[in-house]
């Protein structure tokens, strides 16, 4: 990493990231005012009220800004490890002596104040996945690599699964983005996708449709992967060859003891057979590829039921098939969502005025300061109000692309990118659930939700990358001067 010592502070910071970052928190502030205001309170500005208590968080992160900017650039490349393993200890002892709120063991307690030590395992995974991928040897398409890569990722992954807060542990799938920009192939992509796919569409399809559907994009996806046709075209008419020779011996030497479903599962086992020895025999190594994704597919797929019936709950469960439109429970699970798209839709062009939110006023929206904030916005500030916020983190996320952009060393390119892929997630599901185009998940609007936790580590997340910048910017005018 290279180092330089700086005159002052803010020398090399991007003001126009840290002015974003500032407009986005102080619009929080006052959409979480809105929701949390209670006009018949005797003390306006006492501490039990949300909002006075989102201030003091407020002057918190932005001093903890402060330290991040004055700390060396090297540190967060030096301790990016240490600081993964902290934070996997954090999440295991959350899980075994944290706190239950809202059914996730995910919350240390101290008092009156509660930590949420996920949010702080983000920035730990993001460093720790900038450090991997930074190293002079790594190469994102080899195996090796791709398994380190994978085991950063999953690692807290799954102990976050395992403390019953599945909407924060998906957050690190955004990850795939980060790796597509540092050279993963895309058609590989197209097959990850699928298997986290699978999972929610495997309560709309039969077990028939959803094989087709696999064999399908998987061998579309084979076939794009690589530019020659030719060899494409001789894989697929073999497959189409294995299938249809498998079928006609199955119908000879057993006729109706084997259902269409388990007749099509045989023939695609006995096809990607004979697709493993053509691709061996041509050296087509991209096929074993495809041809291992799917096959995990294949294996996955008949676990979805326990998953679904023995580890989720049963709020998740309700939640996913309210979203998909197999159960309907307006005064249960979708209250919330049907709630907050009257709250949005109330508030027309240019909204009701500030404090005038009458949904918001009398409580009909739930978690309306934390994850329902965007309901605020919509509702008291209009059409207008949300478009300005909305601009506001798009700005802010296209800024730290940028950033990556003109880093000069790998390690913060990468780390740049996550933030920005973290934040994306997030502004997409929460937006997404508040609007009915999500399944409710429980993760916060970036900056903007009620609560300590997520404020600070969003923020050291942000200025990591500010700080990080500010170093290459600063060395670029050096070396020009």
């Amino acid at each position: 990493m290279t180092s330089n010592r700086h005159n002052g502070i803010f020398d090399g910071v991007d003001r126009g990231t840290v002015l974003l970052y500032v407009l986005i928190v102080l619009a929080g502030f006052v959409s979480i005012i809105s929701a949390s205001y209670d006009d018949s309170a005797a003390q306006t500005f006492s501490l039990s009220h949300f909002y006075m208590k989102q201030l003091v968080w407020i002057g918190i992160a932005w001093v903890t800004a402060l330290v991040v900017l004055l700390l060396d650039e090297r540190y967060y490349h030096m301790f990016a490890y240490p600081a993964y393993f902290v934070g996997l200890a954090l999440l295991v002892a959350a899980l075994l002596f944290g706190r239950e709120v809202n059914g996730a063991k995910a919350w240390f307690e101290f008092g009156s104040v509660r930590v949420q030590p996920v949010e702080f395992a983000k920035i730990a995974t993001a460093l720790a996945l900038a450090r991997v991928m930074s190293n002079y040897s790594f190469s994102i398409n080899r195996p090796g690599d791709l398994f380190k890569v994978g085991t950063v990722i999953c690692i807290p992954l799954l102990i976050i699964i395992l403390q019953n807060d599945t909407g924060s542990g998906i957050v690190l799938g955004s990850f795939l983005f980060v790796l597509y920009r540092e050279g993963l192939n895309k058609w590989l992509c197209i097959p990850v996708l699928l298997i986290g796919a699978l999972f929610i569409v495997s309560f709309l399809l039969s077990p028939m449709m959803l094989l087709l559907c696999l064999i399908l994009v998987c061998t579309l996806s084979e076939a794009m992967m690589n530019g020659h046709w030719r060899s494409r075209i001789i894989f697929l008419a073999a497959l189409m060859l294995a299938a249809i020779l498998l079928c006609l011996v199955m119908a000879l030497i057993s006729p109706g003891t084997l259902d269409l479903y388990h007749s099509l599962l045989l023939m695609t086992l006995a096809a990607v057979a004979f697709a493993a020895v053509y691709a061996y025999r041509s050296h087509l190594a991209n096929i074993f590829i495809t041809l291992g994704l799917f096959v995990g597919s294949l294996i996955f797929l008949p676990t979805t039921d326990y998953i679904f019936n023995s580890i989720l709950k049963q709020h998740q469960r309700d939640r996913i098939l309210s979203f998909l439109g197999i159960i309907s429970d307006p005064l249960g699970t979708d209250y919330n969502v049907n709630q907050a798209k009257i709250a949005i839709g109330s508030g027309g062009f240019a909204g009701k005025g500030f404090l005038q939110g009458t949904q918001i006023k009398y409580g009909f929206v739930p978690e309306k300061h934390t994850d329902f904030i965007f309901c605020t916005v919509g509702e008291e500030w209009g059409f207008l109000g949300t478009t300005f916020v909305l601009t506001l983190l798009c700005l802010l996320i296209l800024r730290l692309m940028r950033m990556g952009e003109r880093q000069e060393e790998p390690f913060g390119r990468i780390y740049c990118y996550c933030v920005a892929s973290i934040l994306l997630f997030h502004v997409l599901v929460n937006v997404g659930m508040t609007i009915g185009l999500m399944p409710v998940m429980g993760i916060p609007l970036p900056f903007m939700s009620y609560g300590g936790s997520s404020l600070i580590a969003f923020t050291i997340l942000l200025f990591i990358a500010v700080r990080l910048d500010a170093s290459t910017r600063q060395f670029s005018l050096n070396k020009f001067s």
